[in-house]
């Protein structure tokens, strides 16, 4: 998977990560699955054109994950932090969404993100 940074702006700060893009069908099927670990600075964008509700699941995922959903125009939209490992129930969207960023379970409360801050991973 190509790899390319995003920054995501939240309270006067910015917070750079290196993320894998799940272009295809198939890398958006797999995901994180079966990772052990994931460093504080990586992560994996899911993008959708065009934008679109969307639920995600935890099946054969072995580390608890903050799924941030990103409307369009790049603003966090709603986040389900520190998802159950291997769980088979939907965590979905709040709404219609351009990308879906995964970062390591806890982060987004560690950097104090929150809904409305801008993320940026166009590149």
């Amino acid at each position: 998977m190509d790899q390319i940074p995003l920054t995501v702006r939240s309270d006067g700060r910015t917070h750079r990560f290196t993320v894998e893009v799940a272009r295809t069908p198939e890398e958006q099927t797999y995901g994180l699955m079966n990772r052990g670990s994931l460093d504080p600075d990586r992560g994996m964008i899911f993008p959708y054109d065009p934008p679109q509700e969307v639920a995600f699941w935890m099946k054969n995922t072995l580390i608890p994950l903050d799924i941030i959903f990103i409307a369009p125009g790049g603003r966090i939209l709603n986040i389900a932090a520190n998802t159950t490992p291997l769980s088979l129930e939907p965590v979905p969207s709040a709404g219609p969404v351009e990308a879906v960023l995964e970062l390591a379970g806890g982060r987004a409360a560690e950097l104090g993100m929150a809904a409305g801050d801008q993320v940026d991973w166009r590149r």
